[in-house]
């Protein structure tokens, strides 16, 4: 099976989680620019590859498909990039595929894991763990529609409890490209150390597959490209999908940035940015408080933080975000005067 990228990617390749009202187009661009995306290589830095935000495939295949176009938004400073879809309708799969290939990405990725009830309601995401049939009905699909595409899947180690061989096992032979596993059930939700103890036995059960078996990922409480590294190491896996690490740290992928080096200035200078981005693509579209949860990331760790983060959490547009912004940095610029002028020699 041809998989296209995806056969290019030098192991450990480490990539961009999908996150819903985070990883979208305004935070991926500012990734792809301090990470330098020189991708495909770990000493060069970057993600190897990004995803979009999750996107309903029944959505894209109704009449409120323009309010949910703009969640899949890239250029090509985030190739090769891969896009998420969910849904329990094969039918809907395979035309929400056919507009993901007419879109140009380079990959279709079938979310199979999220823990949100309104989607398990639905029969999708984590709920196709228990229901391998209509998942191998979705992977036929998104195949039948992508004509070309790699298909992958992310996924969890199972619903209530793990369910290593009769999921992985499954999932390994139907032609994937990759498979991400998020360590966690979905019960579990976030809410406990992610299991990477099991990774070993996941990652034997699908390459023992005959062929040309999947890449696999694994994905949860990874903070570090180092720490990323050592996963892969310790637990024979392709790869690393990075998350929750990537919140104020558009620099994460970039080996050669230390982010403890990063100055108070520098991250004001992306939030402003992140911030003027935001609003310039998505203003009509998305609620400007989306932005509001970077900020909790960004401003943090200094004296200060807490009454800045609070005055931010009242702004509605870019310009009240800069004026804000400009008024601390005179705040600052005063009280270095003053520390200077009490100082005795």
């Amino acid at each position: 099976m041809n998989k296209g990228f995806w056969d290019k990617l030098r192991s450990p390749f480490f990539v961009l989680a999908p996150m819903a009202d985070v990883t979208d187009f305004a935070f991926r661009k500012i990734i792809a620019k301090y990470s330098k995306h020189a991708r495909r290589s770990f000493n060069e830095g970057g993600p190897d590859v990004f995803w979009t935000e999750f996107v309903s495939a029944d959505g894209l295949c109704s009449l409120g498909k323009e309010n949910l176009l703009p969640m899949l938004k890239y250029d090509e400073s985030m190739r090769p990039i891969v896009a998420q879809i969910f849904g329990s309708n094969p039918q809907k799969m395979c035309e929400a595929a056919i507009l993901i290939k007419k879109l140009g990405f380079d990959g279709l990725d079938i979310n199979m894991g999220c823990p949100d009830r309104a989607i398990l309601k639905q029969g999708a995401g984590g709920a196709l763990i228990k229901n391998p049939a209509l998942a191998k009905e979705l992977i036929l699909a998104a195949r039948e529609g992508a004509k070309g595409l790699p298909v992958s899947v992310k996924t969890r180690i199972g619903v209530s409890r793990p369910m290593l061989e009769e999921w992985f096992g499954f999932l390994a032979n139907q032609n994937l490209a990759a498979i991400t596993v998020h360590l966690r059930t979905v019960k579990e939700l976030s809410e406990v150390p992610a299991h990477w103890d099991l990774m070993p036995e996941i990652v034997k059960l699908v390459k023992n597959v005959e062929g040309a078996p999947p890449h696999i990922l694994g994905n949860g409480d990874v903070m570090s490209l180092r720490e990323a590294e050592e996963k892969c190491t310790q637990t024979g896996a392709d790869g690393v999908m990075l998350g929750r690490a990537i919140f104020g740290n558009p620099w994460l992928f970039n080996p050669r940035v230390k982010f403890a080096e990063i100055t108070l200035e520098q991250k004001i200078k992306v939030m402003l940015e992140h911030t003027k981005l935001f609003e310039k693509t998505f203003k009509g579209k998305k609620n400007f408080d989306l932005m509001k949860k970077h900020y909790k990331a960004y401003i943090n760790n200094f004296p200060g933080a807490k009454e800045l983060r609070n005055e931010l959490m009242q702004t509605k547009t870019a310009k009240q975000v800069a004026d804000i912004v400009k008024k601390f940095e005179a705040r600052l610029v005063r009280r270095s005067f003053s520390e200077v002028g009490s100082t005795k020699f």
